[in-house]
């Protein structure tokens, strides 16, 4: 063993004895022009990055976003379209330069308490708008810019293009160059490229970008939607029609029924069609709002025989043309297509609108009740009605 008071190896240049024998190696220390030289160069480095970024990036880190002060000028019709976020909102306003910056129209719509409610839809906005005023025009759904356009229940395609015309921007021959594109407004293919009947009645929203093609798509969208919910190519494999036979169904039903009568009128026309040989009716519909379409005019309770002879040759006369005619003879709504895909039960063969007024229709599977129905119908157009 060794003797601890003696050291066991002779020190080195630089250390000093310890307690216990160990030594202990001098911690070196950079030199002191070593130390001047680091810190300059960080000085420089801080200088050289200001210079080059410039002093008022280091303000623009603290400083409030770019805003306007507004309240603008020009016209932006602004769409918001469904599924947008704040963030996508702002970024889309920033790009049409409604906004100075993405950030203060984040914070504007942070403040605001409504702005998580925000619709689809265009609003009217302006470039250059203070991010506040900005959002608030958006969270305000009565500020969305709409072009309603109504089209009723029964109306032809001609008639139908007439009210576009009239209520939009657009002339009849831009719809009319539309209708004849059916690949484009996303007809059936039973359809066969007429769109008459397809046109949807309802009420119609459309932004100020909607071109025709957008509107006619739009009547034709609202038209497969309400086909799919009253099951109508289901319905046409269990009655044992095509589609397009159940859509001029509905149209004739449209035409000569009222309410809770429509599914009762859907049954005369295929007991007519399904008992051909019934000995009175001999296959023929006898439909005068059909005639009336191939007359080229406005629907009359009653034709002429002279009326009827003139356009003996045509498939929409069904007084002389058995069966259903081509296609539908105007645009049928909801309840007259859920007639024809759920008619009523029922003999009868027969109906006569006996009140034009009130629309009372009388049903029998008798032709001398029948005729007497038609003399009551011949009472009130004599006496109480000049609608005939």
């Amino acid at each position: 063993m060794s003797d601890p008071s003696q050291p066991s190896e002779p020190l080195l240049p630089g250390e000093r004895p310890v307690e216990g024998g160990r030594r202990r190696r001098k911690r070196r220390n950079l030199p002191g022009c070593l130390a001047v030289l680091v810190a300059l160069a960080i000085v420089a480095g801080g200088l050289w990055f200001a210079v080059t970024k410039g002093i008022g990036w280091v303000e623009d880190q603290f400083a409030d976003p770019d805003d306007f002060a507004g309240p603008g000028t020009g016209k932006v019709a602004f769409e918001v379209v469904e599924g947008d976020s704040s963030a996508a909102i702002c970024r889309g306003l920033k790009a049409d330069e409604v906004v100075a910056s993405v950030q203060a129209c984040i914070d504007a719509a942070s403040a605001n308490p409504d702005s998580s409610g925000i619709q689809v839809g265009f609003y009217p906005l302006r470039r250059e708008m203070a991010a506040e005023d900005a959002i608030d025009v958006l969270v305000d759904p009565a500020n969305i810019v709409t072009n309603a356009v109504t089209v009723p229940e029964g109306l032809n395609v001609d008639q139908v293009v007439a009210i576009l015309a009239e209520r939009t921007e657009f002339g009849a021959a831009a719809f009319e160059k539309v209708l004849a594109q059916p690949d484009r407004i996303g007809l059936p293919d039973y359809a066969d490229g007429n769109p008459e009947g397809y046109l949807f009645p309802s009420t119609y929203s459309f932004g100020p970008n909607a071109k025709p093609v957008d509107m006619v798509s739009a009547m034709v969208e609202r038209w497969r939607q309400a086909a799919d919910e009253a099951g109508l190519e289901e319905a046409a494999d269990r009655l044992g029609y095509t589609p397009h036979e159940l859509m001029t169904v509905a149209s004739l039903v449209e035409a000569e029924g009222r309410g809770d009568d429509m599914p009762k009128v859907a049954r005369v026309i295929y007991n007519r069609l399904e008992n051909p040989d019934n000995g009175v009716t001999n296959g023929l519909l006898q439909i005068d709002a059909a005639v009336n379409y191939a007359l080229d005019k406005s629907p009359i309770a009653r034709l002429t025989t002279a009326e009827i002879d003139s356009v003996a040759d045509s498939p929409y006369n069904t007084y002389k043309q058995p069966g259903l005619p081509p296609g539908p003879i105007e645009a049928p709504g909801d309840a007259a297509i859920k007639a024809a895909t759920t008619p009523a039960d029922g003999p009868w063969l027969f109906y006569v609108t006996v009140n034009l007024e009130t629309g009372e229709t009388k049903f029998t599977e008798s032709y001398d009740e029948f005729l007497s129905f038609r003399g009551e119908l011949d009472d009130y157009c004599a006496n109480e009605s000049d609608r005939c």
